[in-house]
C-alpha cells in the first residue's frame, strides 16, 4: 500500500493524519540556536566566579562554588518540567491543537511554581544537607549560605522560566528559547560585574543577580507567550486541570526526575571512585571530564531538536517525519561527536595544558585521555534518544533503561575497577553511556509501531 493510501485509511478511520517534511535545516535551525543557549551557562557561571575571584578572598570562591554546586543539583532534578512541556507542546502543536498547547502550558507553569515554593519552604534542609554533604571550613559555609539564602528566592520564577523555555521549543521557535536564555544570563552576567564588583557587594550581589536574570527572563517569556495565545482558542480551567491530563504531566515529570536522577548518582560514582585513586588522579578525571561536558552542549542541542520533532510527529500521526527525525538527529549527533573524539585524540595535550599547570596532573591525563575522548561517541546516541523518547512521551522506557544502565554500570565499577584501575573507572562510564543509547535504540521501531497504528 502506497504511503498516500496508508495516510487515507487511517484519515477513514479516524486518525487524522498531517504530514511534514523534516529536514537538515529544520534539525539544525533547533540544534544551533540551542547549543548556543546551553553555552550561555558556562559563561555565567565563569564570570561569576572571575568576579568574585577579583575580591582577593579563598572563602567566597568556595562559597561560591559549593553554592553553585547545590543549585545545579536541585535544577537538574527539575529539569523534567522543561522537558515534559517540550514533548506534550510538540505533540499539540503537531495536532494543530492550539487548545491543548495552552493548557499544557497552564498545567506547567502552575506545576513548576507550585515546585519552586516547596523548594523556598524545604531551603534550609536542602541548605542542611548540602553542607553537611560537602562539609566546608566556617569561611567556606558562611559564604556559601549567604549566596544559598538569597539566591533560593528566585526558585518559583527560575522552574517557572523552564515552563516558558520548554513551551516555546515545543512549538520549534528555538531562536525564542536561544533570545530568552540570553536575556536571562545577560542580565545576570551584567549585574554580577555591576553589583559585585563595582558596588563591591561581593557574593551578595552575585547571589541578586541572578534573582533578578530570573525574574526578567520571565517577565519577558510569560509576555512573549502570553500575547502568542489565541484568545478564540483560550482553554477553560475545567480543561487545565482534566484529570487524566494532569496525571500524565504528573507520570511523565516523574519518569524524567528519576531519569535525571540516576544519571546524576552515576556521575557522582564516578566521582567517588575516582577519589579512591588519589588527588592526582581525581583531579585528572576532572579535568578530562571536561571533554565529554563540552559534547554535551551541542548534543543537547540536537536531543532538544529530537524532542520537538518527535513529538510533532506523534501529534501529526505521521510516521515518516518521526523516522526522518530519529535519522537526521542520530546522524548529526554522530557526525559532531565523531569530530570531538578526532579533535580531542589529537589535541587533548594541548586541551589539557591549558586547563592546568599542574605536571602532576598533566601527566596523569596522558594514561586516559583515549578513554575521555570516545565518551561523545559513546554518548552521542544516548543524549539523541532520549530527545526521540521524550518528545514521544515515553517516559517509562526511558527510566526504565536508565536504571537497567545503572545496574549494569555498578557491576562494571565493581569488576572492572579492581582489575584494571582508573582505566576500568573509565571503561565503566563508556559502557554505561553506550548502554542507555542502545537500549533506548533498540525500543524505537516497536513504540513506534504501537503509536503509529497502521491501516
Amino acid at each position: 500500500m502506497t504511503e498516500a493510501l496508508a495516510d487515507a485509511a487511517r484519515s477513514a478511520a479516524g486518525q487524522v493524519v498531517r504530514p511534514f517534511s523534516v529536514t537538515h535545516r529544520m534539525v539544525l535551525a533547533i540544534a544551533v540556536p540551542m547549543t548556543l543557549a546551553y553555552l550561555t551557562t558556562p559563561l555565567l557561571g565563569i564570570v561569576d566566579m572571575a568576579v568574585i575571584g577579583q575580591l582577593g578572598q579563598a572563602e567566597l570562591i568556595g562559597g561560591l562554588a559549593i553554592g553553585a554546586i547545590i543549585f545545579d543539583v536541585v535544577y537538574t532534578t527539575f529539569n523534567f518540567l522543561r522537558a515534559s512541556t517540550t514533548g506534550l507542546v510538540a505533540q499539540a502543536f503537531g495536532r494543530d491543537d492550539a487548545r491543548e498547547e495552552q493548557a499544557v502550558f497552564w498545567r506547567s507553569m502552575l506545576t513548576g511554581l507550585i515546585c519552586g515554593f516547596a523548594l523556598l519552604i524545604l531551603s534550609p534542609m536542602i541548605l542542611l544537607v548540602g553542607m553537611w554533604l560537602m562539609a566546608p571550613g566556617p569561611g567556606v559555609a558562611e559564604a556559601a549560605r549567604t549566596y544559598f539564602t538569597i539566591r533560593i528566592l528566585s526558585a518559583p520564577v527560575g522552574l517557572a522560566n523552564y515552563s516558558v523555555l520548554g513551551f516555546v521549543l515545543g512549538r520549534g521557535e528555538a531562536i525564542t528559547g536561544l533570545l530568552l536564555q540570553m536575556l536571562i544570563n545577560g542580565v545576570n552576567i551584567s549585574l554580577s560585574i555591576w553589583l559585585g564588583l563595582i558596588l563591591e557587594w561581593g557574593i551578595v550581589g552575585v547571589a541578586w543577580a541572578t534573582v533578578v536574570g530570573e525574574f526578567v527572563g520571565l517577565v519577558a517569556g510569560f509576555t512573549y507567550v502570553w500575547l502568542r495565545f489565541d484568545r478564540a482558542k483560550a482553554p477553560s480551567w475545567r480543561t487545565i486541570a482534566d484529570l487524566p491530563s494532569v496525571m500524565k504531566l504528573m507520570a511523565l515529570n516523574r519518569d524524567i526526575m528519576i531519569r535525571s536522577l540516576a544519571l546524576l548518582i552515576a556521575f557522582a560514582l564516578f566521582v567517588r571512585q575516582g577519589a579512591q585513586f588519589g588527588a592526582v588522579t581525581l583531579a585528572a578525571n576532572a579535568v578530562l571530564m571536561n571533554f565529554f561536558m563540552v559534547a554535551g552542549y551541542y548534543l543537547d542541542g540536537f536531543a532538544t531538536a529530537a524532542e520537538q520533532l518527535a513529538g510533532r510527529a506523534v501529534g501529526a500521526n505521521y510516521r515518516p517525519a518521526f523516522d526522518r527525525a530519529v535519522t537526521l538527529s542520530t546522524i548529526w549527533g554522530f557526525g559532531l561527536a565523531a569530530l570531538t573524539t578526532a579533535f580531542f585524540l589529537l589535541f587533548g595535550t594541548n586541551v589539557v595544558e591549558l586547563m592546568t599547570t599542574a605536571q602532576d596532573v598533566r601527566a596523569a591525563t596522558e594514561d586516559y585521555l583515549v578513554w575521555a575522548s570516545f565518551t561523545a561517541l559513546a554518548g552521542v546516541l544516548a543524549f539523541t534518544m532520549d530527545g526521540v523518547f521524550i518528545g514521544a512521551t515515553w517516559s517509562r522506557d526511558m527510566r526504565n533503561m536508565m536504571l537497567l544502565s545503572i545496574i549494569i554500570y555498578v557491576a562494571c565499577l565493581w569488576t572492572l575497577t579492581p582489575l584494571f584501575g582508573n582505566h576500568g573507572l573509565w571503561i565503566s562510564l563508556l559502557i554505561f553511556l553506550g548502554i542507555r543509547g542502545i537500549s533506548l535504540y533498540l525500543l524505537v521501531g516497536t513504540r513506534a509501531n504501537a503509536t503509529f497504528q497502521s491501516s
